[in-house]
């Protein structure tokens, strides 16, 4: 249940705070007073699409937060879904702020979360139903979608389309290797040229670079040397002048004549002594590495003619060895493909009959199970319109078949009559404003019991509607908001008179700025509201006591 809401920024609505009950709540105002700003506050807060266009003239941002309390099972499950834990008291807060930069930064109950993962979890917070929906009513394309919700074939419809793409996979694949043979011939000739150049070539993982590293060698043999035996000289010095190795014997030597006297020099005497030994050692290692460095010219030439032919054949086939050798086992596939492409066309020609048969039972499953619901759910919402004042409705399904496609094989339409005499006919020709909203309501109580979402809100679906038949409308408001949580934003008297909580939604303005201020109404309050919507500019005694009577017989 949706308990606050709090509205920073959005539109005209600079602050306001609403704190909700669970039962039947309305929302009224004038036209233009801010009713529609806080339902797209409650869309942005759930994740929906939104602009940085509903940002308040003047501000850098804007913010909705809304807490939820008693949250359900299906919430808990949706939550966990993004990799959150759900809250233990059943509570949980959630946050949207858009930025004039268009960033948003979303959360949910303290947790930074994309706005993805916030509408995974909105959608199971809140059903909004307005006039869109009326007009996807029309759209017989959207039909099918409310017989399946009232079957509960979601796990059917599930098997029925992983069958059919994979029909829709074989067939892409079968169209794919179906050539003639002149140009699986042509085909062939390039791949066979492809993998005996690379085979051919014989390449290791790894030998470019050892090639490289050699040929450096080669290509620096001179400078190599000359530093060799500049290290050389260095340790062992020449003829003219000691080296290290020399020099470390004399330290050596004159710490040994002053251990004579100091005792304490006696064991440095032995470590630079060892050193002179090491480095001894160490000249004897780079005399050998001189004497056995030597460049092969005729060696040199094969590297360089190696290099050479893995850098032409990288510009064909890869970058790196890896990828020249991954080129070479898909042009191997892709032979072994063609060549036995004829067996493949009949493998692929077998199990698209088998998938083609398996999809089609599939699709047979969901046409009967959509026909057995039709007949209940037409049915009840012809009861439900008869509550609705709509009492000499035919409401019919029509069905019939397409070609196989992502949703069944189903082309089905909802056909109306609402009156007496009148052939049935698709929705969009004949029906009426109210016609339409009252229609979607009864739509709505049927699927009611059909998900688990707590709070519904209705968007100005009374449009069309007045009377008795409003009456009755703000009745059904009633019924459907018993156990749950029902928001209303409606013009009408006779169901904001129903509700248990009503709220006054108005616009000031202050300087040169608008405000919109949210007011949660007393029983003298609701009065005045419903006596304004009654009479509109002034407001008399006679309709202030209509108003109170309204409220009495609720």
């Amino acid at each position: 249940m949706l308990q606050s809401l709090k509205i920073e920024n959005i539109a005209i609505i600079e602050h306001a705070e609403l704190e909700l009950n669970g039962g039947f709540n309305v929302l009224t105002g004038e036209t233009g007073a801010g009713k529609s700003i806080i339902i797209d506050s409650i869309n942005a807060v759930l994740g929906e699409r939104t602009s940085r266009e509903l940002i308040r003239t003047g501000t850098s941002s804007a913010k909705v937060t809304a807490v939820f309390t008693e949250v359900g099972y299906a919430v808990c499950d949706a939550i966990e879904s993004i990799g959150l834990n759900p809250s233990e008291d059943g509570c949980l807060i959630i946050q949207r702020s858009i930025s004039a930069d268009g960033k948003n930064v979303c959360r949910i109950n303290g947790e930074p979360v994309t706005v993805s993962m916030l509408r995974t979890v909105g959608r199971s917070l809140i059903n909004i139903h307005g006039q869109h929906d009326s007009q996807a009513l029309l759209n017989s394309e959207n039909h099918f979608r409310y017989l399946d919700s009232l079957a509960g074939n979601s796990d059917l419809l599930s098997e029925y389309q992983r069958s059919y793409h994979n029909l829709l996979s074989l067939k892409r694949e079968l169209k794919a290797i179906s050539r003639d043979d002149a140009e699986k011939a042509r085909r062939l000739d390039i791949l066979d040229f492809q993998i005996n150049e690379l085979e051919t070539a014989q390449i290791v993982p790894g030998e470019w670079d050892r090639l490289t590293a050699k040929k450096n060698v080669y290509v620096n043999g001179e400078k190599i040397v000359r530093f060799l035996t500049e290290a050389y000289i260095a340790i062992n010095g020449t003829d003219e002048d000691s080296g290290a190795v020399q020099r470390t014997e004399s330290a050596a030597m004159s710490l040994q004549k002053a251990a004579n006297y100091y005792e304490a020099a006696e064991t440095l005497s032995e470590k630079v002594l060892s050193l002179s030994y090491d480095l001894a050692e160490h000249s004897a290692d780079i005399s050998e590495m001189i004497s056995n460095f030597d460049i092969d010219e005729r060696e040199l030439d094969e590297i360089e003619s190696r290099l050479d032919l893995l850098y032409k054949l990288s510009g064909k086939y890869g970058s790196t060895e890896e990828e020249m050798l991954e080129f070479l086992e898909n042009a191997k596939r892709e032979a072994r493909d063609i060549e036995l492409s004829d067996e493949r066309i009949a493998f692929l020609e077998s199990e698209i009959v088998k998938a083609e048969k398996e999809t089609s039972l599939l699709a047979e499953k969901l046409s009967e199970s959509r026909k057995i619901a039709g007949e209940n759910f037409s049915q009840a919402v012809c009861g439900e319109l008869e509550f609705l004042d709509m009492p000499s409705v035919v409401f019919e399904i029509k069905y019939g078949k397409t070609d196989y496609s992502e949703t069944g094989s189903d082309d089905i339409e909802f056909l109306i009559s609402a009156n007496i005499g009148e052939t049935p006919k698709p929705l969009s020709k004949i029906a009426s404003g109210g016609e339409l909203s009252r229609i979607m309501l009864a739509i709505k109580n049927v699927l009611s019991d059909k998900d688990n979402v707590d709070t519904l809100i209705f968007d100005e679906i009374d449009t069309g509607v007045s009377g008795r038949a409003a009456q009755k409308v703000a009745m059904k408001l009633a019924e459907v908001s018993r156990g749950r949580q029902v928001i209303c934003v409606t013009h009408l008297a006779q169901i904001a008179a129903q509700a248990d909580y009503h709220f006054r939604i108005s616009k000031s303005v202050e300087g040169d700025k608008t405000y919109t201020h949210v007011t949660a109404l007393d029983y003298e309050g609701r009065k005045e509201e419903l006596a304004r919507i009654i009479g509109g500019l002034e407001i008399t005694e006679l309709q202030l006591k209509s108003a109170e009577e309204m409220l009495r017989n609720k």
